[in-house]
């Protein structure tokens, strides 16, 4: 085989692999999957109020089976509420890291991240029947690969413990989900673009 020939299939292979850990191919949620989430949620200490769990399974019965994208807007305590595991001292910010500390290995791992993320730079400049919603200290999208990588991270009972680190820090938030969606930065296509041309690149070097 060709060198030529070589860089082509090391790029597909790369390509390949990655296309599949970052795309969803499971589908929507099964009745079975439904039933088994909502049941450990419903097991929760406090459990959800039934239109909490309402929601929760029309959430889980619309599922695509597509990656989708949860927009939430932060609004943080100037001093953490003093829970458990939340030191004299420490910052919102900190506390959060705590929080996070579970999510962002158990969101990477399934291939869901920030897609986008910033601090406000002012107070909300159009506000329609949403009285004390004007405030907000940061806003992120985060994507997920599909509505079972989400429940599998949050009904982990690691989850539940970590989130206490969420409410301490935030005074508020608001978060809902975007599905379908669609950017120009999907990496799939970022990464299609990248090993094409270093694929091509290498392959006119070789022939020169």
């Amino acid at each position: 085989m060709t060198r030529t020939r070589w860089v082509w299939l090391v790029c597909g292979v790369i390509y390949v692999v990655f296309f599949s850990w970052y795309t969803s191919f499971g589908g929507p949620l099964t009745d079975e999957e439904i039933e088994t989430y909502l049941g450990e949620f419903a097991n929760r200490t406090p459990a959800p109020t039934p239109a909490a769990m309402a929601s929760l399974r029309e959430f889980m019965e619309a599922d695509t089976g597509d990656d989708f994208v949860m927009l939430n807007v932060i609004d943080m305590f100037e001093t953490p509420l003093p829970i458990e595991g939340v030191e004299p001292g420490e910052t919102s910010s900190q506390v959060l890291d705590k929080y996070m500390a579970y999510m962002y290995p158990a969101l990477f791992s399934r291939a869901c991240h920030p897609v986008a993320f910033g601090t406000a730079a002012h107070q909300a400049m159009d506000l329609m029947n949403a009285p004390g919603m004007g405030a907000w200290t940061s806003g992120a999208l985060m994507r997920y690969r599909s509505r079972r990588d989400l429940f599998e991270i949050s009904s982990n009972p690691a989850f539940q413990g970590s989130h206490d680190f969420k409410v301490a820090a935030m005074a508020k938030t608001i978060a809902f989900p975007l599905d379908p969606w669609f950017h120009f930065g999907d990496p799939r296509l970022l990464l299609a673009f990248v090993l094409g041309i270093v694929a091509t690149g290498l392959s006119w070097r070789f022939k020169r």
